[in-house]
């Protein structure tokens, strides 16, 4: 009955008897006899037939979305018996600058965890620094971070993408009406910092030696705190903006960060070193890349 269940949810999520066959390495009257054959075990009918299309019926709806959570403890299942089996369990430690707020990270860890499902993966955030301090002491595995040194050939420095500097900025301040912003025009206004005691100091480092931004800093605990803080005209945050992002917000404006008229921009990498190459850290850095 899983191969059947397997099928119909197949069928519902293409939308095409067609396209589930094709999903499902079959042919297109396999599918069909096997619904059917399901529908017979259940004695109730659970497609309606529109010629080339199709619509669940109630009891359908009900069947395909209870026998979801059913597939899902399945896989759970799954995955938790082959850890349980597994004498050699390996660990995978990854790290990634906080001011990174992508979706490329989570997804390559998806992908990485349904193809490895015995590796255990451990993540941990923080600030450019600190993340570096826990690559230099073989504390990770794998860093995500923004590149703010040359790159040194005792690591393997992969390029996943370049972002571009922009701040955040209330949708109020007459600011928001202009199309890009000079680091110099925002000396009299404060820039918030979303980081925690331990890192404020090389964060504001940073941006005041190497971005050029001058002027009062004011610390948040969380993102969302400091979106709220923008909102009320408290002040502004830089933020990477990454070639994929996309953004709206009808309370806070990002505007184009720039330096003597041109944008200021950086690389985002993964880094590891080169004695720590094995299997698992090549395969994630990988699927990382092919995330971005």
């Amino acid at each position: 009955m899983f191969r059947q269940i397997e099928y119909l949810h197949a069928v519902v999520e293409t939308g095409s008897f067609a396209e589930a066959a094709e999903k499902c390495h079959v042919t297109q009257s396999a599918i069909s006899q096997q619904i059917k054959t399901l529908e017979a075990k259940l004695g109730v009918t659970l497609l309606i037939r529109h010629n080339r299309t199709f619509s669940l019926t109630d009891a359908g709806e009900y069947f395909y979305k209870k026998t979801l959570i059913l597939r899902s403890d399945l896989d759970k299942i799954i995955r938790e018996t082959k850890r349980r089996d597994e004498t050699d369990q390996a660990d995978l430690r990854l790290a990634y600058f906080s001011g990174y707020h992508g979706d490329e990270l989570m997804q390559a860890i998806s992908i990485f965890s349904e193809k490895y499902p015995t590796v255990n993966i451990h993540t941990t955030s923080g600030s450019h620094e600190h993340i570096y301090e826990l690559l230099r002491n073989d504390k990770v595995d794998v860093a995500l971070n923004d590149q703010r040194r040359t790159f040194s050939n005792e690591y393997h420095n992969l390029i996943l993408t370049t972002s571009t500097t922009h701040i955040e900025i209330s949708t109020h301040d007459p600011l928001s009406n202009l199309d890009s912003i000079e680091v110099t025009d925002l000396k009299n206004i404060p820039c918030i910092l979303v980081a925690n005691e331990a890192e404020r100091a090389d964060e504001q480092k940073y941006l005041d030696e190497i971005v050029g931004l001058h002027g009062e800093f004011i610390y948040a605990a969380s993102l969302q705190e400091a979106r709220l803080m923008i909102a009320t005209g408290q002040g502004y945050l830089p933020t990477d903006v990454l070639d994929t992002e996309s953004w709206f917000d009808m309370a806070v404006k990002r505007l184009p960060l720039t330096r003597n008229g041109e944008p200021i921009k950086k690389a985002y990498c993964a880094f590891w070193k080169r004695d720590n190459s094995g299997y698992m850290v090549e395969e994630f850095t990988d699927i990382l890349k092919s995330c971005f």
